[in-house]
């Protein structure tokens, strides 16, 4: 090969390495985290954002008769607010394994919402000492408990 060619070719492989390597950087850095996407598209995320959804239906439906005030519009209120902290807490999780991330967890979490909020509206009658209010705390300390041990992977 003559010195021209060479640093001809030399060149090329150069610039077609560098123009590779940076379309490379480029693309890792303008794609969302596969992670929080893998997350969005599990069954348990799937569940949360369906069980959510079905209530805001719901609540759009009742605003056209009922005021912010009404006791089950409060209540569904309470619920979309405890499904969106679900929801952040599992974009939140650190799971690299994501068959923790079934269908049965987001169920778990949506009965937690539901048990969250009925502990809610019991609070709004009774004290904390009632039979009631602790049955409730307890059976929602145990939906934690098992959500936060499939979470962890222990």
């Amino acid at each position: 090969m003559k010195p021209t060619k060479f640093v001809f070719f030399a060149l090329f492989i150069f610039l077609s390495c560098a123009t590779f390597c940076f379309a490379q950087v480029k693309t890792k850095a303008s794609t969302p985290p596969g992670a929080a996407q893998s997350i969005k598209t599990s069954p348990a995320y799937a569940e949360v954002v369906l069980r959510k959804t079905e209530l805001l239906s719901e609540l759009e439906s009742m605003l056209v008769e009922y005021t912010e005030e009404f006791p089950k519009v409060k209540e569904i209120r309470i619920e979309t607010g405890l499904l969106q902290k679900e929801l952040d807490r599992l974009l939140a999780a650190n799971a690299p394994d994501s068959s923790r991330l079934s269908s049965a967890l987001g169920k778990l979490m949506v009965r937690k919402c539901e048990i969250a909020t009925d502990l809610w509206g019991l609070q709004q009658q009774y004290n904390d000492q009632h039979s009631d209010v602790r049955r409730a705390k307890r059976k929602l300390d145990i939906f934690e408990a098992a959500i936060s041990d499939i979470l962890q992977g222990k």
